[in-house]
């Protein structure tokens, strides 16, 4: 449908049960694809973005198996397909780790995308893999997709050096690939630069350890992040692995219990989470909403901003949590005063520059809004004004500005269906937990 229009939320309260993490799913596809044996995947989310890694693998040849209690994947350390054609949609995570893999698996492959996808730099990457062998050229621009992959000569060079201040997915890609490099020595990782997102990489390591692959972490002379991979590093199958609940989506729910009193709980994101954004309960009870959580679980309340309740106002870094961060800069509207989200300079380059767009789109709604190269600070409205919200093609921004509508005002969502990249039934969720 091209626009949803959401009436006032009132109140909100319930469970949901989380769907499977993004982003351990997409990682976990791949890691599975390259281990030895069987691997049983359960929890896996059926979205847009995964739809795409499922894709990909099976046009390299990869067997997977649907069956009711899980996907079965059939791996092995070279891919049985040596050319292939790989639509990526707009998924950074998929094309930047499967960029790494495929460039050592010795065929001839193209990658590309929507148009979004064409301006998403890739060039950090492509310049770190280049020194090891890798033979990859660019389609049309410099430092983008499409890309065209040829078999290339493996070369250990000590240490493979990445930048870190633009996507953490360009070191996951790397680490991912790293078992297919370190063959007969080991092989050294350095970042250069910040190292933005870091929980990311710290899952992508966890991930890796589950499957076989132990990941030395440890710092330089200068305090920059080093990784080792040792020599002979293989994947191994777990056997089964059940998949988490997606921390990104559970902070628009604990969000909605925040501003519309809840209790609202979600299952399957809790204390042991691995996923950083499980950070952003944090950033809740920092705002003064009451955050209650067990090992497999998160439930927010508050009295409600109905009932005249105001968030407490942050100035707070949101470098490890930048999805989340979107959750928050919606929130800012209903808080006591400014609200400054910092080092989030990685919005510009995700499905779309979610800067300039959470800036336009907060403005709608009354808010003044300051957007800096690497921050954001708003200050609310004396009372909000409804809209008609543009989402641009990004699924965080519909899911993110829905909760406009905890401040009784109706808001109006246009292109409802990009939700699907991560989240398909979002919307109806969202209207289970708000019918009370």
């Amino acid at each position: 449908m091209p626009f949803l229009d959401l009436a006032p939320i009132r109140h909100a309260r319930g469970e949901l049960r989380l769907p499977g993490s993004k982003s351990i799913s997409i990682r976990a596809l791949l890691l599975a694809s390259l281990a030895d044996g069987q691997t049983q995947l359960r929890g896996l989310l059926d979205s847009d973005d995964t739809r795409v890694m499922r894709d990909a693998l099976r046009i390299c040849g990869v067997s997977l198996r649907e069956s009711g209690s899980g996907l079965y994947v059939r791996g092995a350390s070279r891919f049985p397909a040596s050319t292939a054609e790989i639509f990526v949609g707009n998924s950074g995570l998929s094309i930047r780790t499967l960029v790494a893999v495929l460039a050592f698996m010795g065929g001839r492959y193209r990658l590309f995308g929507v148009a979004r996808m064409h301006e998403r730099p890739i060039g950090d990457l492509v310049d770190a893999l280049r020194p090891l062998g890798a033979k990859i050229r660019y389609e049309h621009a410099e430092g983008f997709p499409p890309l065209l992959i040829e078999p290339g000569q493996i070369r250990v060079v000590q240490p493979v050096r990445v930048r870190g201040d633009a996507s953490s997915q360009f070191l996951t890609g790397i680490l991912q690939a790293a078992p297919l490099l370190a063959q007969t020595q080991p092989l050294v990782v350095q970042v250069e630069g910040e190292l933005i997102s870091r929980p990311y990489v710290d899952l992508s390591i966890a991930l890796m350890q589950r499957f076989g692959v132990h990941v030395d972490c440890d710092t330089d002379a200068n305090g920059a992040p080093r990784y080792t991979i040792a020599a002979g590093a293989r994947y191994r199958s777990p056997g089964t692995f059940t998949v988490e609940g997606d921390a990104s989506s559970a902070s628009y729910f604990l969000a909605l219990g925040a501003l519309a009193g809840g209790p609202v709980r979600v299952l399957g994101m809790g204390r042991t989470s691995l996923q950083g954004d499980v950070r952003f309960t944090d950033v809740l009870a920092g705002m003064g909403v009451e955050i209650i959580q067990g090992e497999d679980w998160t439930e927010a309340r508050s009295p409600g901003v109905a009932a005249g309740f105001r968030l407490r106002a942050f100035d707070a870094d949101f470098n490890h949590i930048p999805d989340a961060a979107m959750t928050a800069a919606v929130m800012a509207l209903f808080a006591d005063g400014p609200c400054v989200l910092r080092n989030i300079a990685s919005w510009r380059v995700k499905e779309t520059d979610r800067l300039a767009a959470m800036a336009t789109e907060l403005a709608k709604l009354g808010a003044t809004v300051e957007a800096g190269t690497d921050y954001l600070r708003i200050v609310p409205p004396p009372a909000l004004r409804s809209a008609s919200i543009d989402t641009y093609d990004d699924h965080r921004m519909a899911m993110s500005f829905a909760l406009v509508a905890c401040g009784g005002v109706g808001v109006r969502i246009n292109d409802p269906g990009c939700v699907s990249k991560t989240f398909p039934d979002y919307f109806a969720q969202l209207a289970a937990l708000t019918a009370v």
